[in-house]
């Protein structure tokens, strides 16, 4: 088979998963905004949406089972969040946030994360505490 043809296989290949993933990822997106929103940061922090995501396939090397990586960028580049859904039905997702949390003093906002499986999301801020 030639480089094209494995080429097009695996476009086609993403785009079903990603599209059979577009509920469940949108769902995810909307808890880690709900988790900024928790925290007071809406104003500032803004979650970009599924379909921002630059996604690719990846092998679990644990299970062999095929995932879908999705990857936020910012303006320049950097990662900033991650969405990853495995071939078990489970999923994890962060988003940085980088900041101080504003109800919380000597805490820092790391970033928020949402995971689950089976059409359950929960989700949370993970804090750290600033030196004083």
């Amino acid at each position: 088979m030639s480089g094209r043809g494995a080429d097009t296989k695996v476009s086609g290949d993403l785009l079903v998963r990603v599209e059979s993933l577009r509920e469940l990822g949108e769902a995810v997106c909307h808890r880690l905004a709900l988790e900024v929103e928790r925290i007071g940061l809406a104003s500032e922090v803004v979650i970009p949406g599924f379909d921002r995501a630059a996604f690719s396939l990846k092998r679990d090397p644990a299970t062999g089972d095929g995932g879908l990586v999705g990857l936020w960028h910012d303006t320049n580049g950097r990662p900033r969040g991650s969405m990853v859904f495995h071939g078990d039905g489970s999923f994890f997702a962060e988003h940085d946030v980088l900041r101080v949390h504003p109800a919380r003093p000597g805490w820092f906002v790391e970033a928020v994360t949402a995971w689950g499986r089976d059409g359950v999301i929960k989700g949370e801020s993970r804090l750290i505490a600033m030196p004083e």
